[in-house]
C-alpha cells in the first residue's frame, strides 16, 4: 500500500514543480486513499495542504495541515503549511505560534527562522499602528503646497476637470514606460474620486441600454488592462466597463492599474464603474503587494488616502434589474437579500463574516447547498442556493470574479452564475486565459472574450509583495 501511495505523491511532486497544482493536489489525494493514517500520511496532506495554498484555498490548507500534525506531531513541514495558511488568511498572531514551533522543533533550518522573524516584526508594526491609529494621516492635505519639479515630465493636470479623452490616453502610453505620474496630481485624483464613490449606493442600480463590459480581477498586470482596452476598445458612452474588484495586488503594475481605472471614472463618471473586491482591504494590501508598490513609487501617506478611497467603493451593482455584480458571492443563509446588501455601512475593512465579506470572498459549487469556504473565509454555495437568491430577487443572472479559470471564465451547474477573470498567466505562472464578459444592447446573456497575456517589463509579480509572502 504504502509503495502505490508513494507513486502518486512522486506524480504529484512531478506536477506541482510543473505548477499544476489542482492536478497535484488529486494526486496526494490519491495517495491518502490508499493510506490515510499514519506517519508517512502526514506527508501526503502537507503535501495538499501546500497545493491549496497555492490556489489560494487557505481554509482547506489548514484542515489538511492539522491532520498531519495529528499523524505525525513532529513532522515540521505541517506546522510550516498551516502558518502559511493562517498568514494568507492575515491571522497574524497565529502565524506567528506555528513559525516559533517550527524554529523551536529545528533551529537550523534558516527559511523558517526568516519567517519567524518576518512575521514577528509584523505582528509588531500592526500593533504598534491599533494603539496609535491613523486617522491623523488621513487629514486632506493641501494639494497647492505639493511642489511639482521642473525635472518633472508627466502629463500635467490643473485640475481634475480638465481630464479629457486625449490625456487619459497620453497618462497611460505614459504609465506604460514605467514613470510615475507626479504624486500632486494623483493626490488631485485620488480626492475627486473619491468623493464621487462617498456619493454613490452601497448597491448601486444601473440602468444600461447599450452595450456593457464586465472586468474580473485584475491583480496589476497593467499590460494586460491595456490589451483588453485594444481588443474591447476604450470607454465611452457606448461602450461601458464595470470593473469587478482586485484591481491591485500580486501583480507589480498595480500602481498603474488603479491610476488608469480613477482617470476613466474621472473622464467618465457615469459609463465606468468599480466594484469593491477583497483585495481592496488593508489586510490583503498589507500583504500581497499593493502597499509595498505604493511606498516604494509614492510614500506611505498615499497608500493610507487609497485605503481611505477603496472603503467608499460599492460593493454591489444590479444592471437593468436582471444582472447582479458582486466580487465574491452569496450568503451563508437564505434571508438575505438586495435589501439587506443596501444596508451595509461600506465605508470601513470588512469583518470576517457577515453580508459585507460574503459578498466580497464567497465562492460558487456545482455540488447543491452550502459548504465552509475552502479559503477560510465567507461559504461556498451550490445552484440551489444562487437559483433561489436569484428569483427571489427578481433577477436572471449573478457575475462574480475572485477566483482563477483556466479559461478566464466559467459557468456554475445551472448557469445562474458566472465567473470572470481577467488576470491571464495568473502571478506570472498560472498559464490560465483571461476574459472579460460583453453584454450587447441591456442583454443579460454575455458574450465571453478570451485573451492571453501580454509581455511585460522584468518585473515579476509579487516584486513589492510583503516580505513575508516571498517564502510562499
Amino acid at each position: 500500500m504504502e509503495v502505490e501511495a508513494d507513486k502518486y505523491k512522486d506524480q504529484g511532486n512531478k506536477l506541482f514543480t510543473l505548477v499544476k497544482y489542482e492536478e497535484a493536489a488529486k494526486c496526494y489525494t490519491q495517495a491518502i486513499n490508499i493510506l490515510s493514517s499514519g506517519v508517512k500520511s502526514a506527508i501526503y496532506y502537507s503535501n495538499r495542504a501546500f497545493c491549496y495554498i497555492k490556489m489560494e484555498n487557505f481554509g482547506s490548507a489548514m484542515v489538511d495541515a492539522e491532520i498531519a500534525m495529528k499523524e505525525d506531531p513532529q513532522y515540521i513541514k505541517a506546522y510550516y503549511r498551516r502558518g502559511m495558511a493562517l498568514l494568507s488568511l492575515n491571522k497574524i498572531e497565529l502565524a506567528v505560534a506555528d513559525f516559533k514551533r517550527v524554529v523551536q522543533m529545528c533551529p537550523n533550518d534558516t527559511e523558517a527562522a526568516k519567517k519567524y522573524d518576518e512575521a514577528n516584526k509584523e505582528l509588531k508594526w500592526r500593533r504598534l499602528g491599533e494603539a496609535l491609529g491613523y486617522e491623523e494621516d488621513l487629514k486632506d492635505v493641501d494639494i497647492s503646497t505639493i511642489k511639482v519639479e521642473s525635472s518633472y515630465q508627466g502629463p500635467v493636470l490643473e485640475n481634475t476637470e480638465a481630464i479629457s479623452l486625449e490625456w487619459t490616453t497620453k497618462l497611460m502610453e505614459y504609465l506604460k514606460t514605467e514613470k510615475n505620474l507626479h504624486k500632486k496630481y494623483l493626490i488631485m485624483m485620488i480626492y475627486k474620486v473619491r468623493d464621487i464613490l462617498a456619493k454613490m449606493q452601497t448597491l448601486t442600480e444601473l440602468t444600461i441600454e447599450g452595450d456593457y463590459t464586465i472586468v474580473g480581477d485584475v491583480h496589476g498586470q497593467y499590460y494586460d488592462l491595456l490589451n483588453i482596452f485594444k481588443i474591447n476598445g476604450l470607454p465611452g458612452k457606448d461602450n461601458i466597463y464595470l470593473f469587478n474588484g482586485d484591481f491591485v495586488d500580486r501583480g507589480s503594475f498595480s500602481v498603474e492599474v488603479i491610476v488608469t481605472l480613477m482617470a476613466w471614472k474621472l473622464l467618465y463618471p457615469n459609463y465606468v464603474f468599480l466594484n469593491r473586491g477583497n483585495h481592496e482591504t488593508k489586510n490583503m494590501n498589507s500583504l500581497y503587494g499593493f502597499k509595498g508598490e505604493v511606498v516604494a513609487k509614492y510614500e506611505e501617506k498615499v497608500y493610507l488616502m487609497f485605503l481611505d478611497l477603496f472603503q467608499k467603493l460599492p460593493i454591489c451593482y444590479v444592471i437593468n434589474k436582471k444582472v447582479m455584480l458582486v466580487h465574491g458571492g452569496l450568503f451563508s443563509n437564505d434571508t438575505v437579500a438586495l435589501a439587506d446588501i443596501k444596508k451595509i455601512n461600506r465605508f470601513c475593512e470588512p469583518a470576517d463574516s457577515g453580508v459585507m465579506c460574503e459578498c466580497l470572498w464567497s465562492d460558487p459549487i456545482n455540488e447543491k447547498g452550502r459548504t465552509p469556504s475552502k479559503r477560510g473565509v465567507g461559504i461556498c454555495f451550490g445552484p440551489d442556493v444562487a437559483e433561489k437568491f436569484l428569483d427571489a430577487n427578481g433577477l436572471s443572472l449573478l457575475v462574480r470574479s475572485h477566483e482563477m479559470k483556466p479559461e478566464g471564465y466559467e459557468f456554475q451547474t445551472g448557469n445562474r452564475v458566472v465567473t470572470v477573470f481577467s488576470a491571464p498567466n495568473y502571478c506570472d505562472q498560472m498559464n490560465n486565459k483571461g476574459a472579460i464578459l460583453r453584454f450587447i444592447g441591456g442583454s443579460d446573456i454575455p458574450k465571453p472574450i478570451q485573451f492571453m497575456a501580454q509581455e511585460h517589463p522584468k518585473k515579476p509579480a509579487m516584486a513589492y509583495a510583503n516580505p513575508l509572502m516571498k517564502f510562499m
